[in-house]
């Protein structure tokens, strides 16, 4: 009963979240509830959606100091020297746009913290998908598979939890991947060079479009501002924006502090260093580094409290959802229905599939560690799929590598904090995020399972 009782459960909230049936929040909360209550859980869910609650804690309090931190940095214009460089070198390019949103995403995500990046990559790039008329979806979807990709990493949280629940040294998981997770960077810059030649080719007719509509030679008047017409894009969608931004790369922003460029930037590679190095709870960290970043910028307490104003729609929407999501995750681990799935789905597997367990193991990835935390699939399902491959002469080793691919995906789950940060930076509705990245993700787990399989890092048939 636990099993149906679980898979029923995580397919209606998949169903509500991207048919846009009701928002997130509200999903995340009714939707366990309700099925707790079904699993008998009774007076008793309140004491679990409070074990949730306090594990995601820490991650909420951090959550609600790193917007308004990076969103005050963005609103001072630390961020604008290298958009002016990267909208030169993109030019009005959609398709250089879309690839270097992969690349540098990439290149971000060797610190091994999925926040840190998409904090970094949706400060630098978002203003210049809405000046170019881009969807923020594109940006979401290439930044968390690229990020998804690179979570293999020995420091990231996959590599390293599969290494604990099987007894084994991040590195000799790794090492051997390391075609595979180039594979899945190579298909993750296929796949954006084909969301942005489908942008430009939006882009195109959008302004064929325009042009009919504005008279036969095709000009647009330029806003009262003397700023260059602007193509109309998401951010018209969703309200004003705080900056200007001109065709040659000019940037006006009302808040904007060029003298203590300098000093917001010392103070933000300090705090990403004491971030990296994990000498400080991330939490405390924001506290202190929001409280000293508003002294410096704003002096006065009504300009500071304009700015927390300013960004509170995202702290409510990312805070919100982890906070919600802590009830999904209390539900399905007092309950007792993440034992209860991993359980039945070992026992449904014949045994004369035994000798494929290392590649049963990386297809399951691909959902489970989508519908589930990280936690729950490598401690929880990895060392009993682990247990029986061993069974089959398939190490331990190999079963854990091939749990890998999956994480292509995991990165764009709704439970994982730094995706809720990730759409609520960009303000990006999760239904269209996730109708966008799951096949997307899924293939780029698929060319990564197949490549590892073929450079023989685990036996694939």
């Amino acid at each position: 009963m636990l099993v149906a009782l679980g898979f029923a459960m995580v397919a209606l909230f998949m169903y509500l979240v991207m048919a846009k049936k009701a928002t997130p929040i509200v999903v995340l909360i009714l939707v366990p509830v309700i099925f707790g209550l079904f699993a008998g859980a009774g007076p008793g869910i309140g004491d679990m959606v409070m074990e949730g609650l306090l594990n995601l804690a820490p991650t909420a309090g951090m959550m609600f100091f790193v917007i308004i931190y990076f969103g005050m940095m963005i609103d001072v214009g630390l961020f604008d020297p290298p958009v002016r460089w990267i909208l030169r070198f993109v030019g009005h390019d959609p398709v250089r746009l879309v690839i270097g949103t992969a690349l540098l995403t990439s290149v971000i995500s060797l610190d091994g913290d999925g926040s840190t990046t998409f904090m970094i990559v949706t400060a630098a790039l978002l203003p210049l998908y809405l000046r170019l008329g881009l969807s923020p979806v594109t940006l979401t979807v290439v930044a968390a598979l690229s990020n998804g990709v690179l979570n293999t990493l020995p420091w990231g949280g996959s590599t390293s939890r599969a290494a604990a629940a099987l007894g084994l040294t991040p590195t000799e998981i790794f090492v051997p991947m390391i075609p595979s997770v180039v594979a899945g960077l190579i298909a993750t810059i296929v796949l954006a060079w084909m969301l942005g030649t489908a942008e430009r080719k939006r882009l195109g007719s959008l302004s064929l479009n325009r042009g009919e509509a504005e008279g036969a030679d095709g000009t647009a008047s330029a806003p009262a501002d003397g700023s260059a017409p602007r193509r109309p894009g998401p951010a018209d969608e969703g309200g004003q924006a705080t900056a200007v931004i001109t065709e040659d790369g000019v940037i006006t922003r009302p808040n904007a502090r060029p003298r203590l460029i300098l000093v917001n930037l010392v103070l933000t590679v300090a705090v990403m260093t004491v971030l990296v190095a994990d000498v400080v709870a991330p939490a405390a960290l924001f506290m202190v580094a929001t409280g000293t970043a508003l002294v410096i910028n704003f002096r006065r307490a009504e300009e500071q409290l304009r700015q927390i104003q300013a960004h509170s729609s995202s702290v409510i929407a990312v805070v919100g959802m982890i906070f919600a999501a802590s009830v999904l995750t209390g539900v399905m681990n007092g309950t007792g229905m993440i034992s209860a799935m991993a359980e039945w789905l070992v026992s449904v597997i014949p045994a004369a599939w035994g000798p494929f367990l290392a590649t049963i193991t990386g297809i399951l990835s691909i959902p489970l560690t989508f519908v589930l935390t990280n936690d729950a699939f490598y401690f929880g399902i990895l060392p009993i799929l682990a247990e029986t491959a061993s069974h089959y002469g398939i190490s331990p080793v190999e079963v854990a590598r091939a749990s890998l691919v999956g994480q292509a995906l995991h990165q764009s789950s709704p439970l994982v904090a730094s995706f809720l940060l990730l759409i609520g930076f960009a303000k990006v509705n999760m239904g269209q995020h996730l109708r966008m990245a799951i096949w997307r993700g899924s293939i780029v787990a698929v060319v990564m399972l197949v490549v590892g399989g073929l450079v023989g890092v685990y036996p694939l048939l």
